[in-house]
C-alpha cells in the first residue's frame, strides 16, 4: 500500500468514530499520558503542541500542568470532541502542519505515528516546529504485544472473519521496527538528539461490552475488520469473544487486558 493510500484509508476509517472511540479505546490510550508529558518536559508555561489529540486527553492533562497548549487532529470529529472538553483544537494533517518553525517548546504525539503513512516525514515536521532544545515525546504500540491486545483479533479468527482487502498497511519503504531500538532510531534519523525509547506494560481494565464496543463501533483496524463482516459472522465473533474473554476476567466484573507500548523522546 502506498503512503497516500495508507493515509486515505486511515482518514476514512476514523471518520465518524470519535464517540465510539471515546466510549471504548480512549481510556486505554490515556494510560501513558502523564509519562508522555514528563518525557517532553511539560510544565507551567510550556508552549506545547499535542499532535493527533483525539478527544483531547493529553492536551487537557497538559493544561492542568499550566502549559499553553495547541492541539491538532486529522479528523474533524475528534477536533470537535476535544473542543467540547475545553481544548483549543484545530484540524491539521501530518506531515504538513500550519505552524512556523521553532514555534513550540515541546511536542507530544500519543499513539499517532502508527496512524500516518510517512512516519519519517511526520517526525521531520515535528522537529521543524520545535525550537532548538525543545522536546518531543511519542508513543506507539509495540511489536511485542500483550496478550490482551490480541483478544479481539483472536475472536475474529475464531468467528471466521475474512479481513477486508483495504486494511491500512505501511509501504515497506516507510515501515520501521516496532521496538525500542527501532523507534529511537527513527527519532535519531529525524534529527533528534539523545533519542531513547522504552517499553510500557500495563493491564488495562475494561468491561466486556466496553471493550467490544470499540470493535463493533468500527474503531481502528480491528473495527474495520469487524464491521466489514456479515451479520451472522459478527454474531460468531461476539460469541468467540465472550468465550475467550473469560480468561481475562479479573474477578470484579471486568477484564484485565495486558498491553505493551513504546514511549520515545528526544531533543530538537
Amino acid at each position: 500500500m502506498t503512503s497516500d493510500a495508507f493515509d486515505t484509508t486511515e482518514r476514512a476509517m476514523w471518520t465518524g468514530r470519535a464517540a465510539a472511540y471515546a466510549e471504548s479505546f480512549a481510556r486505554l490510550c490515556a494510560h501513558p499520558v502523564e509519562q508522555l508529558l514528563d518525557a517532553a518536559g511539560v510544565t507551567g508555561g510550556t508552549r506545547l503542541l499535542d499532535v493527533g489529540t483525539g478527544t483531547g486527553t493529553a492536551a487537557l492533562a497538559a493544561q492542568e500542568r499550566g502549559a499553553r497548549v495547541v492541539a491538532v487532529d486529522a479528523d474533524a470529529g475528534m477536533v470537535a470532541a476535544a473542543r467540547a472538553r475545553g481544548v483549543g483544537a484545530r484540524t491539521a494533517v501530518l506531515p504538513e502542519l500550519p505552524f512556523s518553525g521553532g514555534e513550540f517548546d515541546a511536542v507530544v504525539g500519543n499513539f499517532v505515528l502508527n496512524h500516518v503513512g510517512r512516519p519519517r516525514a511526520a517526525l521531520a515536521e515535528l522537529h521543524r516546529v520545535l525550537r532548538p532544545g525543545g522536546r518531543l515525546a511519542v508513543t506507539i504500540w509495540s511489536g511485542r504485544r500483550g496478550a490482551g491486545q490480541d483478544l479481539l483479533g483472536q475472536a475474529c479468527a475464531a468467528g471466521g472473519a475474512v479481513p477486508p482487502p483495504h486494511l491500512p498497511r505501511l509501504d515497506a519503504a516507510d515501515d520501521f521496527a516496532r521496538s525500542a531500538e527501532g523507534l529511537a532510531g527513527l527519532l535519531a534519523e529525524a534529527g533528534f538528539t539523545d533519542a531513547y525509547a522504552g517499553e510500557l506494560e500495563w493491564d488495562h481494565r475494561a468491561g466486556l461490552d466496553e471493550w467490544w464496543g470499540g470493535a463493533a463501533g468500527g474503531v481502528a483496524t480491528i473495527g474495520l475488520v469487524v464491521t466489514s463482516q456479515d451479520a451472522a459472522t459478527v454474531v460468531r465473533i461476539r460469541q468467540a469473544y465472550e468465550r475467550l474473554a473469560a480468561g481475562y476476567a479479573d474477578g470484579e466484573g471486568r477484564l484485565a487486558l495486558p498491553h505493551v507500548a513504546l514511549l520515545a523522546a528526544g531533543t530538537a
